[in-house]
């Protein structure tokens, strides 16, 4: 018996495995970056941690429907990265005799981000594969916006204190 996180994009369900979950929060105050994929949103500040912020629903393109959206936050490639979906209804067990490989032809989903179907009573649930949902240049990518937007504020931050020493403040 394996235990998900069962949430919500476009009306359909999704899972993904509980020990790839370090929190679950609102959505946050979104800073953009420059030069990423549209379905990068950009990143949000966690308590001091910068998280990249992916919206699942611009990645499975599909359109938000919910007003009650939650981010995600997992574990991908030694990071943490932010999930943005509809809602996040549950944590469930789920048998390993009631998860199946997804059929070959999926509607509506590329099949590298599939991972397996969970049988639950008469419900449906896609189980995500996390490690696809970025190929390695959006990784890439992602990283070096983070260094930039990070000297960025480092300069910001030199100017303000310098600004705010010769003011007297």
């Amino acid at each position: 018996m394996s235990k998900f996180v069962i949430f919500t994009v476009a009306h359909k369900e999704f899972g993904i495995p509980l020990e790839r979950i370090v929190e679950i929060v609102k959505s946050q105050k979104i800073t953009n970056l420059p030069k990423l994929p549209s379905f990068i949103s950009g990143v949000i500040n966690l308590r001091g941690a910068v998280i990249p912020l992916i919206d699942l629903r611009k990645r499975l393109g599909v359109e938000p429907v919910s007003l009650k959206e939650r981010v995600i936050i997992l574990k991908m490639h030694e990071e943490k990265i932010g999930l943005l979906v509809d809602d996040v209804k549950e944590i469930m067990d789920i048998e390993k005799e009631h998860i199946a490989t997804p059929p070959s032809l999926f509607k509506g989903l590329k099949p590298e981000y599939l991972l397996s179907i969970g049988k639950i009573a008469d419900r449906l649930v896609v189980i995500l594969n996390i490690e696809t949902l970025l190929t390695s240049e959006e990784m890439i990518l992602l990283e070096e916006s983070k260094e930039t937007l990070f000297s960025t504020e480092a300069a910001e931050n030199i100017s303000q204190e310098k600004e705010e020493k010769e003011q007297g403040v």
